[in-house]
């Protein structure tokens, strides 16, 4: 029986010939990550083990993030927490106040993610860097202690569903828009602890932020991972990015899936997920009239240098709507400097928007944009639960920075041809 993508690389880093779906293993690691909030909790576990120290100070990213710069004393106190213990041992990549950005998009930009990786974070989000053809998934502060202490994980062995990608996407569809497509047609446990498998030949036609973007929100379709295959387009990020030697691992062709979706990206419209589940997808064009009060555009899912020019080319020259707040949230300190240098925060903040330093801050109601009740958000971000930007009786609508952008200029939710017909 063959294997999948997913099961090769657990299986090469289990010391295994195979493994199958459901079987238990335990693996090497080649990255351990938490942030600002999950890393205090492992700290405190990871003492309880009176173990003398890390299994590699080098293979441990710890990046502050969430509550960035300190929005509270308690924030503060979970910071020091972790920089006592960066330092304490010596902690190689720890990135603080200055160096900083939203760890999914950071630990790519830093080469520390690469291909047939196997990476476990404390961040549910952490399934971004099987865009880059690894195998990475979130999962609790003490498995993060664990694998700080050890340098290895228990894993079952996911089944997988295999989504074939073809066609060209019309213009304004981005990744955003096919991942909130699949959500929508599978629902939120449609992949439940599946390797999500993206193939085909639609995926030439994606950058690799549309990639970060489509695994990143894997686990908003229950997956234990996303992962893509590594093409020329993969390799050439890496090489740009990294210097560490890395792994393709392809699946067998006879490699057994629990099902198969076939996605023609040309026949994708901008897609935005209603209140309060991500899948609860419709087209822009079904939306209805839909009035807003706050934009976010940022988020480890949308905050990379592509989402920033794509929302700039829907607001250069134009006024963000009469009563709508706009926050612009780079994801990195280096995506900050490019798009200043390309000119994009100079458009951002005469349209009306604000720019904010790297965080993650709105997207999980930490600080930055809370909702207060009745109000209404769109969102670049990945979740829009009940409650997960601020008051419980606020709604989050989640879309790509093409439509956020629309949706600011006209204070509703919005096409991005409503506003840009002359460049459709």
């Amino acid at each position: 029986m063959g294997m999948t993508m997913t099961q090769k690389i657990l299986a090469a880093h289990a010391g295994l010939e195979s493994v199958q779906a459901g079987q238990l293993i335990e693996a090497d690691l080649d990255l351990v990550l938490g942030n600002d909030i999950t890393s205090p909790v492992a700290i405190h576990e990871m003492e309880k083990m009176k173990t003398k120290g890390v299994y590699d100070k080098d293979k441990i990213a710890l990046v502050m993030d969430h509550f960035v710069p300190n929005k509270d004393i308690k924030s503060a106190q979970h910071c020091k927490c972790v920089r006592e213990f960066a330092c304490r041992h010596e902690i190689t990549n720890y990135f603080d106040v200055g160096e900083m950005g939203i760890e999914h998009a950071l630990l790519p930009e830093k080469g520390l993610t690469v291909a047939g990786d196997v990476i476990i974070g404390a961040d549910s989000h952490t399934c971004t860097y099987g865009a880059l053809g690894a195998f990475s998934t979130g999962v609790g502060s003490t498995d993060m202690a664990a694998g700080m202490a050890t340098g290895k994980a228990w894993f079952k062995a996911p089944s997988a569903i295999k989504f074939n990608l073809t066609g060209k996407p019309a213009k304004w569809i981005s990744g955003k828009d096919i991942i909130l497509h699949i959500i929508g047609m599978i629902g939120v446990d449609g992949a439940l602890y599946k390797s999500m498998e993206f193939t085909g030949d639609g995926i030439s036609y994606l950058s690799m932020d549309d990639r970060f973007t489509i695994a990143n929100m894997a686990i908003e379709g229950g997956g234990k991972n996303g992962i893509f295959p590594v093409d020329e387009v993969c390799e050439a990020y890496l090489k740009e990015h990294s210097v560490r030697s890395y792994q393709i691992y392809e699946a067998d062709e006879d490699a057994v899936y629990d099902a198969e979706y076939t996605i023609d990206l040309s026949a994708l419209k901008p897609t935005v997920a209603f209140p309060h589940l991500p899948e609860n997808t419709k087209t822009v064009d079904e939306a209805g009239d839909i009035k807003i009060d706050q934009v976010v555009i940022g988020s480890c899912t949308n905050g990379r240098l592509e989402d920033l020019r794509a929302a700039a080319n829907i607001l250069k020259g134009k006024k963000v709507a009469k009563g709508v707040r706009v926050i612009v949230i780079p994801a990195t300190q280096k995506i900050y400097l490019d798009a200043m240098e390309e000119g994009l925060l100079k458009i951002f903040v005469e349209a009306g928007a604000i720019v904010s330093t790297p965080t993650c801050g709105p997207c999980l109601g930490g600080y930055m944009g809370i909702l207060a009740e009745g109000e209404r958000c769109v969102s670049t971000t990945n979740r829009n639960f009940v409650g997960r930007m601020g008051h419980t009786e606020s709604e989050i609508y989640l879309a790509s920075p093409a439509v956020a952008a629309a949706s600011a200029i006209t204070g509703k939710i919005s096409s991005p041809d409503e506003v840009r017909q002359e460049e459709a």
